[in-house]
């Protein structure tokens, strides 16, 4: 009986191993039509309409790519996942009563967002570091960024790029010029709070430390 329930255990691990191989196999072609996040709003808010329309890398300005490299997540194109000089910094930070941050990469936010819920749990952060290395392996800089550029939220009802472009500015992303871009990156931090435009001064400050940071960056190689 024993023998049987712990065959019955390795058999669902292993379906669930190899269904979240084909999932992340099948997102590294296919755009992904919703996040959990998306389905939590619904329900949290049914009166309020989701805004997403998922649009090719090519769609989006540059300028917007740089600027959320700038403001989340300045080793991106260089890190394997995790910039663990980060963590260590942010750890030492709050060990020591600074404000409390968090070191989380675009590629976590990634895999957190289209493959799992909110959450803080040890299980949950196991599960994101799962995917952030699947994605890392499977995908690739390129497919993450656009990923993440198509998925995230960036204001109330607002998902990816193109949605937060028209929401903002009244305009396709592609068309988004440097401080229009930075201040829909500004507002990534609490984006229900937030506005890009038009802007407080916290987020036109945020704005402006952005598009210096996007100077700093030089050309963008996410090979």
């Amino acid at each position: 009986m024993i023998r049987k329930f712990f065959r019955f255990i390795i058999k669902i691990l292993l379906g669930l191993f190899l269904f979240s191989i084909t999932i992340v196999v099948i997102y590294k072609w296919v755009p992904v039509p919703f996040t959990p996040l998306m389905v939590i709003r619904y329900f949290e808010n049914p009166q309020e309409d989701i805004k997403h329309d998922w649009v090719a890398m090519d769609e989006i300005s540059g300028h917007l790519q740089k600027a959320v490299i700038a403001s989340e997540d300045q080793n991106f194109p260089t890190h394997s996942g995790f910039d663990f000089e980060a963590i260590k910094e942010a750890m030492e930070d709050n060990r020591n009563g600074r404000k409390i941050r968090g070191a989380s990469t675009i590629s976590q936010q990634t895999a957190k967002n289209v493959f799992l819920y909110p959450g803080r749990t040890w299980f949950r952060k196991g599960l994101e570091a799962y995917f952030t290395f699947l994605i890392e392996i499977i995908w690739g800089k390129e497919r993450i960024l656009e990923v993440y550029l198509n998925s995230i939220e960036m204001g109330k009802g607002v998902y990816g790029a193109q949605a937060a472009s028209l929401h903002w500015f009244g305009k396709d992303a592609v068309k988004l010029g440097a401080y229009e871009a930075a201040a829909i990156a500004a507002v990534l931090p609490n984006p229900r709070v937030y506005r890009a435009s038009p802007a407080s001064s916290f987020i036109n400050n945020r704005k402006n430390w952005i598009v210096r940071q996007m100077q700093n960056l030089g050309k963008l190689s996410l090979d």
